[in-house]
């Protein structure tokens, strides 16, 4: 067998072929390939970029015209090894003060250094035009990270600073609308606040001349929807900065309007 690669047999019986490769103590693994040759020249490619010179002129952006020798992420795992000298599970790049997830060959991802941490553990997936990462068995998008619900929409809930959607460093996130069920309008000028709530459409609760109270309206509506049997899981809205005392008062002295006190289930 080549140097590099082992023979392994998968479930069904058909031969593959993994590669891997030993740099300054550490072993990694470049993956299967259905063929010894193809293996083979994973780990040639493995010892190109971290061990020759010719390797070491190598970018990031060199993969296609290197013949996609093993997977992208692992030729941005080992061109980051190289250049940075540290090696990551994930394919990070990094540099001086942020670094770049490599989703794939045209999606580059950008985080705060803060983020390293993470993300050099938690890979990257997509569902449905959704970014995000598998935690404690849940699905979390990568918005939620700086306090955007999952449902958020961009534009409406949040926006990037710079127009750049796939620059996630935390001072080019700007959160638009922090509540559930709350977006801000304004009428003749004035600002207001609209309170809505879904139930087989979306039914309006209330305009609001603050954000609190229209979060505070749209939890009001849930409760009493739910009272009345309608069976959906509304999540609730958590207000900062008030007491308790102050919650209840605001919450009181809500009046639903008679198109949300008429539903039927």
């Amino acid at each position: 067998m080549k140097a590099g690669v082992y023979e392994t047999t998968k479930k069904d019986g058909t031969p593959s072929y993994r590669a891997s490769f030993t740099y300054k103590g550490k072993h990694i693994s470049l993956g299967s390939f259905p063929t010894a040759e193809g293996a083979h020249r994973a780990y040639l490619t493995a010892e190109l970029l971290l061990r020759s010179p010719e390797g070491a002129q190598l970018s990031l952006s060199d993969y296609s015209a290197a013949g996609k020798p093993l997977s992208y992420d692992k030729w941005v795992i080992l061109i980051n090894l190289r250049d940075n000298g540290i090696y990551f599970k994930t394919p990070i790049y990094l540099y001086r003060r942020y670094f770049v997830y490599h989703y794939n060959e045209e999606t580059h991802l950008k985080f705060d250094a803060d983020d390293l941490f993470y993300y050099s553990n938690h890979k990257i997936m997509k569902r449905g035009g959704h970014l995000f990462v598998a935690d404690y068995g849940m699905q979390v998008t990568l918005t939620s990270r700086y306090g955007i619900k999952p449902h958020a929409v961009e534009g409406r809930d949040y926006r990037f600073v710079n127009g750049d959607s796939t620059d996630f460093r935390y001072g080019n996130l700007e959160l638009i609308n922090r509540y559930t069920g709350v977006t801000s309008d304004e009428k003749d000028g004035k600002p207001f606040f609209l309170s809505k709530i879904h139930i087989n459409g979306d039914f309006i609760i209330g305009r609001y001349s603050t954000e609190e109270e229209a979060a505070i309206a749209y939890n009001k509506a849930a409760d009493y929807l739910n009272k009345k049997g309608l069976n959906k899981n509304y999540t609730r809205n958590y207000v900062d900065g008030l007491s308790d005392a102050e919650y209840q008062s605001i919450y009181d002295h809500i009046q639903l309007p008679p198109n949300i006190r008429h539903v039927t289930k």
